[in-house]
């Protein structure tokens, strides 16, 4: 039975018995900062079971896609050592939110794992809570399992909780031994089935969580509104068992992957070597890297992009290990696109995306990884033991880019340890570092500030009412003076705080004869505070003021906001649906976009993500903004950002038919407002991370209009009208390289504007010859060289000696001499070396050609003088 098979006969056989089957939901879980990955079936039905969403149907069924590779659920380090260990895996897994419970649950397992599937019954053990009588009870009176096959486990084993916090409750394991064939069903004591499930002999193939509680960060466990249930079969065991498989890796799942791995190499996988563990990692870690890509994540230093950094480097290293020096695990990638693609569609929809990012990663790595493994065996020689240094180990992470884990593993492949504690100081002073340098530079992020020094009402509840005008009469409810400085809490406050990327509004508040410019909007204990600069005196208290956010400033920015939304879906249907928001600003005066991309854009992308977003200003969309319930939001497709928190109550700006979002800033009333977009730059910012820049409405007019006048500067300084600027500009570089031709033609020529200082007809051994001494002007050495090269073309034999004036006023000295006079004892490095000591200066070089500085610029001359004498006698002497 393949693994496709075993996945849709289970949606089918829970679908039979009325649950709702739900597509796989992302990688990346949407409003939940307690995990890194989705790494349970249940992770997305999180909030149903805490009863603050409720969905259409009480029970479903999921083939889940999920990540253990970062965090508590951390799987990372066992990958292909052992058999059933990956970082990307699939969870079958059925539920009941208050609708059925452990009877049902019980029977639902055993139905398709016996009559479904086929088990053999007698080769299932179960295992249940310590406590948990109910349970065990169902097994034996309501299955028939024999007493003597289940067992009674602690919180280790049969207590199940997602992460530290949150739903969590007793479970309930059924094993299938895979013992040999003449010890299967043998009964065995508790002590002894441990033991043979930690060495493989048993396998859990599914978990029964009876999920009852709600642990709290104290760990204070709260009943559930509910009693529910949470299942999770993992399909790469269960396919294992069917196939009669002794790994994981050996089904239809890895095979075509480890095939992909052994075609790319150049040799068979052997799973029994050393190097079938690099095999296996590169098929297991192929999976993860295409489907954290294909849900967004991209390879960073921090968070979730960093854990796919960690694992795309692991499989880098592993290629190494088999002699590869090129990409690697692009190639498998794309088996698993090719293998999974028509269940998780996503994968192929991004295929481009997925190839180049991982192709890109692996380049990155390899082109450093050499020096770091060089670095490594010198802290680390094979033979060796002891522990390498913090310090050093940092060393590998900060200019190598070895992730520490990286580091841990080669160590221990060679009995060697790494200081953790010391690189995490190493760690931590570069992260001091870079505070203090953002500090230096004046860039600080500061939080929230306290109440204290404020007068008036430090409770009181203040209403932000600034999407609905600009101007608002209100009480002010607390204040805080310093010297001319002031800092005001409205009740009713329409200045927006910073926040999402837009920033704070400035505009001025009025009293009763004194006002206040505002040029500043903090947060006070959870309320928006103004501040600036006063001009009069209010007494004792500020009593009702006027506010009024600058209405010009408020409206571009409004323009730049709902630019942004528009830019971002224009760059995701240009680019690829990959890209992703990693960051904005928006200001009055231009808006700035980060987003996840992986090549420059080519300038036929920029042109078209700039149309499209025109074409979306022209098209006068009403820009629609709505409050609902955070799942509502999701379902109807709202793009919401990874990492992001968000309450149960959603702020959604929707652009008809090209954008929808959840986003608190302010935004025009239709798209026609912004007027005209230009896009400005775009640019890298880091791994992985490309920005744009852009302008919108009257910032775009200035921009085209300052684009005009420089335009019409540079007509008017090359003599032509603008329209002409293009055609004048290739005329005068076409008549420039025809110059500077001619003038190297007039420089091998001998018409380099030389001056001769002596000719002199010389001879050696009854041979003649012409000593010729110049100086010249020249741009460089290689003007100098030409010319003596054609010197020794013109003459039959010769010696000429060159003083070059440089720029700068700079000055070398060079010799040449033909080849039959070298044979006679004149050699050019030694009349060089001879006339240049008269200046000051030394040098050398080969018999036909030599050159020398010049120490003293003042003799130059007089060394050209004595040039005669040291040739002469050279000549003599041969």
């Amino acid at each position: 039975m393949t693994a496709a098979e075993i996945r849709q006969r289970f949606l089918d056989f829970f679908a039979e018995h009325g649950h709702r089957v739900r597509p796989s939901a992302s990688l990346v879980p949407s409003d939940d900062p307690t995990l890194l990955f989705t790494n349970a079936g249940m992770v997305p039905f999180k909030r149903v079971f805490l009863g603050l969403d409720e969905l259409d149907s009480k029970r479903a069924v999921t083939s889940q896609k999920c990540v253990r590779a970062g965090g508590k659920h951390n799987d990372l380090e066992e990958v292909g050592k052992t058999t059933r260990h990956h970082t990307f895996f699939e969870m079958l897994g059925n539920f009941s939110f208050g609708d059925y419970f452990k009877s049902e649950a019980v029977d639902f397992a055993w139905a398709f794992l016996v009559g479904e599937l086929g088990l053999d019954p007698e080769r299932l053990v179960v295992t249940v809570h310590h406590t948990d009588d109910e349970a065990e009870k169902l097994w034996i009176e309501q299955v028939g399992v024999d007493p003597a096959r289940i067992f009674r486990l602690g919180d280790k084993d049969n207590f199940w909780q997602m992460a530290d916090t949150g739903p969590c409750g007793p479970c309930s394991e059924l094993h299938y031994d895979l013992r040999p064939e003449g010890e299967r069903g043998r009964p065995v004591d508790r002590d002894r089935f441990i033991e043979m499930s930690e060495d493989g002999r048993f396998v859990e193939l599914w978990n029964l969580v009876f999920m009852q509680f709600d642990r709290d960060a104290e760990g204070v466990m709260h009943p559930l509104p509910a009693p529910s249930i949470d299942t999770g079969a993992g399909l790469e065991r269960l396919a294992a068992v069917l196939q009669g498989a002794d790994s994981n890796f050996h089904t239809d799942l890895f095979e075509p992957l480890l095939a992909r791995v052994a075609e790319v190499v150049g040799r068979p996988y052997e799973r029994e070597t050393d190097a079938g563990v690099s095999y296996r990692v590169l098929a297991d870690h192929a999976r993860a890297v295409a489907f954290l890509l294909a849900d967004g994540v991209f390879p960073s230093n921090e968070g979730r992009g960093y854990v796919l950094r960690r694992i795309l480097r692991r499989a880098v290293r592993h290629a190494w290990l088999l002699g590869r020096r090129e990409p690697t695990l692009v190639h498998v990638v794309e088996s698993v696109i090719d293998a999974m693609g028509d269940t998780y569609p996503e994968l192929r929809q991004r295929r481009e995306h997925l190839l180049t990012t991982t192709r890109a990663e692996e380049e990155r790595f390899l082109s450093t990884i050499e020096g770091g493994l060089d670095r490594f065996e010198e802290l680390a020689p094979a033979g060796g033991t002891g522990t390498i240094p913090g310090d050093e180990a940092f060393r590998l992470y900060d200019t190598f880019g070895f992730p520490l884990d990286l580091t841990e593993l080669m160590a221990e492949e060679r009995g060697w340890t790494v200081d953790a504690k010391g690189f995490a100081r190493a760690l931590e002073a570069q992260r001091e570092r870079s505070r203090a340098d953002r500090a230096a530079s004046g860039v600080v992020v500061e939080g929230g500030e306290t109440f204290e020094g404020w007068s008036g009402s430090e409770h009181a509840t203040q209403s932000f009412v600034g999407y609905a005008g600009v101007e608002a009469r209100s009480p002010v409810l607390a204040w805080r003076r310093d010297g001319d400085r002031v800092g005001l809490i409205l009740r009713d406050n329409p200045f927006y705080l910073e926040s999402g990327g837009q920033v704070s509004d400035r505009g001025s508040v009025v009293g009763d004869g004194w006002t206040v410019t505002v040029d500043d909007v903090r947060s006070i204990e959870g309320r928006s505070a103004v501040f600036g600069t006063i001009e009069g005196d209010w007494g004792e208290a500020p009593g009702e003021v006027e506010a009024r956010v600058g209405r010009e400033l408020r409206h571009d920015t409004e323009r730049n906001h709902t630019a942004t939304h528009l830019l971002h879906a224009a760059l995701r249907g240009v680019l690829g649906e990959h890209v992703v928001q990693r960051g904005s600003l928006v200001a009055p005066d231009r808006l700035r976009f980060d987003f996840a991309h992986t090549a420059p854009m080519t300038v036929e992308e920029r042109a078209e993500v700039e149309r499209r977003v025109n074409a979306g200003i022209w098209a006068d969309h009403p820009v629609v903004i709505d409050e609902m319930a955070h799942a509502d939001a999701v379902a109807q497709g709202a793009m919401a950002l990874f990492g992001e928190k968000y309450g149960d109550r959603v702020r959604v700006v929707r652009i008809p038919e090209v954008s929808m979002e959840l986003c608190g800033g302010t935004h025009v009333r239709h798209t026609g407002e912004i007027g005209l977009f230009k896009l400005v730059s775009e640019s890298g910012v880091a791994a992985g991370v490309r920005r744009v820049e852009a302008q919108t409405g009257p910032g775009a007019f200035r921009y085209l209009a300052d684009i005009e006048a420089r335009l019409d500067e540079a007509a008017r300084t090359l003599k032509t009208q603008p329209d002409n600027v293009v055609h004048r500009a290739e005329q005068i570089l076409q008549e420039r390289a025809e110059l500077e031709s001619l003038l190297d033609d007039l420089r091998k020529g001998g018409g380099g504007g030389e001056t001769v200082v002596a000719e002199v007809a010389l001879e050696t051994d009854g041979t003649p010859f012409q000593l010729s001494v110049v100086r010249m002007r020249a741009r460089d050495a290689d003007d100098a060289r030409r010319w003596g090269d054609a010197f020794l073309e013109s003459v039959d034999r010769g010696v000429a000696v060159v003083a070059a004036d440089l720029p700068g006023d700079k000055h070398s000295l060079f010799t040449f001499v033909s080849d039959d006079l070298i044979a006679r004892g004149i050699r050019a490095d030694a009349v060089v070396r001879e006339v240049a000591a008269v200046a000051g200066g030394r040098g050398g070089g080969r018999p036909h050609l030599a050159q020398a500085g010049v120490g003293d610029p003042g003799r130059v001359d007089e060394a050209l003088a004595a040039a005669e004498g040291v040739v002469r006698a050279l000549a003599e002497a041969g």
